[in-house]
C-alpha cells in the first residue's frame, strides 16, 4: 500500500475557488483605494518651486490624496507675497539661453563662465528675468496660479512650524489656505501611509 496521499479532487476545485474569490476581492480593494502621495518642498527659488506645485497638482487631477510638507526654504513658496528668484551660480546645469533678441542669438544657450557670472552686478535678477520671460513665452503657468491649482484641487498644503519659529515668521506672511502648522513628527505617519514619497 502507497505511502503517498492521493490528491482529493474536491481541495483542487476548492483551491481553485479560492484563488478565483481572493484575485475578484483584490481588484475591488484596488479599485476602491484612493493613491496617496506626499512630497517635502525644501527649496523656494523661481526653478525648484516648480517640481511640488506641478506633480501635486497632477496628482490631484488623477483623484490622488495629495500633502505638501514645506519645511525650510520651501516655507517661502506658501507666502502670500512669492519673490521667487533663480541663479545659474547654484545650478551648473541651468541652460543661459535669450527668451529676445535676434533670431540668430534668440534660443542658443550662453556659454557664460560661473567665474564670470559671480562678477557681474545683479546677474541673478537678470537670470531670474531670463526665466520668467521665457516661461511666459511658452506658455507655463505661473507658480501663484500652480498654487491656485492645487488649492483648488485640494492638495492639503502644510507648513513645517520649526522653520516658521527658526525664521521667525507671523502665520500673517502665508497664505490662509494652509491646512496645517505641524512638525516632521506629525508629518511622518501620514508619509508612512501613503503610496508614493517624494523629495524636493
Amino acid at each position: 500500500m502507497s505511502s503517498a496521499i492521493p490528491v482529493d479532487p474536491s481541495m483542487d476545485e476548492l483551491n481553485a475557488w479560492f484563488d478565483q474569490r481572493f484575485e475578484e476581492k483584490m481588484k475591488q480593494q484596488n479599485a476602491a483605494h484612493t493613491p496617496a502621495m506626499t512630497l517635502i518642498a525644501t527649496k523656494g527659488t523661481l526653478d525648484m518651486a516648480y517640481p511640488p506645485f506641478i506633480l501635486a497638482s497632477t496628482a490631484a487631477a488623477l483623484g490622488w490624496d495629495v500633502s505638501v510638507f514645506f519645511t525650510f526654504y520651501g516655507l517661502s513658496l506658501l507666502k502670500k507675497e512669492l519673490d521667487l528668484k533663480v541663479t545659474p551660480l547654484g545650478n551648473p546645469a541651468m541652460p543661459m539661453k535669450l527668451p529676445e533678441g535676434p533670431n540668430w542669438i534668440q534660443g542658443k544657450e550662453l556659454p557664460v563662465p560661473t567665474s564670470v557670472m559671480s562678477l557681474i552686478p545683479g546677474f541673478q535678477s537678470m537670470a531670474t528675468s531670463m526665466m520668467r520671460k521665457t516661461m511666459d513665452k511658452k506658455g507655463v503657468a505661473r507658480i501663484d496660479e500652480l498654487r491656485e491649482l492645487c488649492i483648488e484641487a485640494g492638495v492639503k498644503l502644510i507648513a513645517c512650524q520649526m522653520t516658521v519659529d527658526l525664521f521667525d515668521y507671523g502665520k500673517d506672511d502665508f497664505i490662509p489656505e494652509i491646512e496645517e502648522w505641524v512638525g516632521a513628527a506629525s508629518f511622518l505617519p501620514r508619509a508612512l501611509e501613503a503610496d508614493v514619497n517624494l523629495f524636493v
